[in-house]
């Protein structure tokens, strides 16, 4: 593969995507993760196992690691987080977790499987999708349960599925949704796709996919924020790879690129 190209590919429900980022070449700049080797030769491969509403930035800060580490390549496995949480139990190759709500850290943990303690690196809250022009006027949670709209939100075992359904008991919000989906992008794509009116999920999605749908903020979202937990694999293959790339998604380049998605500082 040449230098500096991008592969995505789908792979199953499971296992929602796989990006693999090629070595970006000489001379590049931004934070240098700790662990790189004397000669240049960066810390290898790594492979991250992250949650889906992280494609669009851990894509980003993937590129941006393999330049500050020449040499070195990251695989990407994004999906719900309690599916990957269940691969990395099952024994899946990974070196990093990158989990989208406690919960789903907290299985990897006390199964034995993380190498040392989890950290916060990022937060995010909900907003409801709506296509462009928002159709139906929804303007908050109680215009999800009105007859006739169509919503669809992730499970409940999935963490966007347990904070819409904490955000809408806060609400006080009977939904009877039209389709419960594995990962955040699932129930976006249903709004892009026409198939719902609207869609409960995190503000950073809405936000990537702003050419096709508007995120509608709504107060109860205050009260499901969910906290990003990352940590190195106790067996990861590449145990090096993995501390350092802990490292440059909790460093400033890394946040920043988090923020601008829209993700909250920790």
């Amino acid at each position: 593969m040449s230098a500096g190209m991008m592969r995505l590919r789908v792979v199953g429900r499971a296992v929602a995507v796989l990006v693999a980022l090629a070595v970006a070449g000489c001379g590049a700049g931004g934070d240098r993760a700790s662990g790189g080797d004397a000669d240049g030769r960066g810390v290898g491969a790594v492979t991250v196992f992250a949650a889906a509403s992280l494609t669009e930035s851990f894509t980003r800060i993937a590129k941006d690691f393999e330049a500050a580490n020449p040499g070195s390549t990251v695989t990407l496995n994004v999906a719900g987080s309690s599916a990957l949480a269940n691969q990395i139990n099952q024994g899946a190759p990974a070196d990093v977790f990158a989990s989208a709500a406690p919960a789903n850290m907290a299985t990897v943990s006390e199964a034995g499987n993380a190498d040392g303690a989890p950290s916060i690196f990022a937060r995010n809250q909900l907003v409801i999708a709506v296509p462009r022009g928002n159709p139906e006027g929804v303007t908050g949670l109680a215009d999800l349960g009105k007859p006739g709209v169509k919503v669809a939100v992730c499970a409940t075992q999935v963490p966007c599925g347990a904070a819409a359904r904490t955000a809408l008991d806060a609400a006080g919000v009977a939904l009877t949704p039209a389709t419960l989906e594995q990962d955040v992008k699932g129930a976006l794509a249903k709004v892009k796709l026409g198939e719902v009116d609207a869609a409960v999920v995190y503000r950073t999605d809405a936000r990537a996919a702003s050419a096709d749908v508007t995120g509608v903020e709504f107060p109860e979202s205050a009260r499901a924020v969910n906290d990003y937990l990352i940590v190195a694999l106790k067996d990861a293959p590449n145990s090096t790879a993995a501390r350092a790339f802990v490292a440059y998604v909790r460093s400033a380049s890394a946040q920043a690129v988090l923020v601008a998605a829209g993700f909250q500082a920790p």
